[in-house]
């Protein structure tokens, strides 16, 4: 595995873009304040990997991470910037977290709201992605981002959930609950990969 350098693409003060329930932007905020608090409602997004062998990349959030530290979650996710589209976004972010590239299938968009130990919440309108990450590419994690990793199967996955709920981020518990029930044909013609 290759380790990017401790590279930091997190900033307290990016701007992020604010939206209503509709994605109609309202406004921009920084990210600190975006999250303070209950949050202001903001786009997001979420990227699920699969391999060959149909596994999905899950990562381990960093300890230095403000919200939801050392807590499971899925492949990649973030914010699209102010002036960047989900499109421009979703390539920044793998490039940055996992030094990696991958061709991503919407696959919906949903809002959610969770709070962490009063410390700050997630307040997000998160647009899901997913797609396979091709294997002549290895990952190169930023230690800044990301703790740990791993590829783990989807019944694993599903049992990991049952035995230790609490080790993983909430919005990958809602993502993953979708992604085994309304999303198998989607994710089969996304991934080319056994998905069940």
């Amino acid at each position: 595995m290759q380790q990017h350098k401790a590279q930091k693409v997190s900033f307290d003060d990016e701007l992020l873009i604010l939206v209503d329930d509709a994605d109609n932007v309202t406004g921009y905020e920084n990210k600190l304040v975006a999250h303070r608090g209950s949050g202001l409602l903001h786009r997001a997004f979420s990227i699920f990997l699969f391999n060959a062998n149909g596994e999905v990349l899950l990562h381990k959030r960093s300890d230095a991470k403000p919200l939801w530290p050392g807590f499971w979650t899925n492949s990649c996710c973030s914010h699209p910037r102010k002036g960047e589209t989900y499109s421009e976004a979703t390539r920044r972010r793998l490039h940055e977290e996992l030094g990696v590239s991958a061709e991503l299938g919407f696959l919906y968009q949903f809002r959610y709201s969770a709070d962490f130990a009063g410390q700050g919440s997630e307040n997000e309108l998160c647009a899901v992605y997913a797609g396979t990450l091709d294997d002549q590419q290895e990952l190169a994690p930023n230690v800044n981002e990301i703790a740990d990793w791993c590829w783990v199967s989807c019944s694993a996955l599903d049992a990991w959930l049952s035995d230790a709920p609490e080790r993983f981020t909430p919005w990958f518990k809602l993502e993953w609950g979708r992604l085994r029930s309304d999303q198998q044909q989607a994710l089969a013609r996304l991934c080319r990969a056994d998905v069940h």
